[in-house]
């Protein structure tokens, strides 16, 4: 069986066009051991040293050195809006006091679907969309927290 061993970071390598991929919901890419399936079908034993959080585009290296090419699969989402910055800054806090995992996107905040999260958010004065994208929510304080700040700060730069 065709077992990953490592991970690298998208941008960090060149792809040749012929990788097979897979295909993962968040929860699904945040794994250190698990049995996975390839568009092609084909098993592929996710064995790494430690629980590690994948991100589209990223590979992962088997251990013939072929790679395997991660994509985030679409789940259902809440895209949250508000008429001015501060409303929208309370309503991160309590999605953050629920500890929900979140995604921050420039002028909104993304969260899995929840009717009762969204029914909170819309009594907070929020404005809630949904729609169906991959979902990549920030990190938090612990564990990569020092990697999602700088892959922040990037995309907002």
């Amino acid at each position: 069986m065709r077992r990953a061993v490592r991970v690298i970071r998208k941008g960090s390598f060149a792809a040749g066009g012929d990788e097979d991929r897979i295909i993962l919901d968040f929860d699904e890419r945040y794994r250190r051991r698990a049995m996975l399936f390839t568009e092609n079908r084909r098993a592929v034993l996710l064995n790494l040293d430690e629980v590690t959080h994948m991100r589209d585009g990223d590979a992962l290296v088997l251990t013939d050195d072929s790679l395997l090419l991660i994509r985030a699969k679409r789940e259902p989402l809440l895209e949250i809006t508000a008429p001015e910055p501060v409303r929208l800054i309370v309503i991160a806090w309590h999605l953050g006091n629920r500890h929900l995992p979140v995604q921050f996107e420039r002028s909104a905040l993304r969260i899995r679907a929840d009717d009762v999260i969204a029914q909170m958010v819309r009594g907070l004065g929020g404005e809630v969309c949904a729609l169906s994208a991959p979902f990549d929510p920030e990190g938090g304080a612990y564990g990569h927290a020092e990697a999602e700040h700088a892959r922040l700060m990037d995309e907002f730069a």
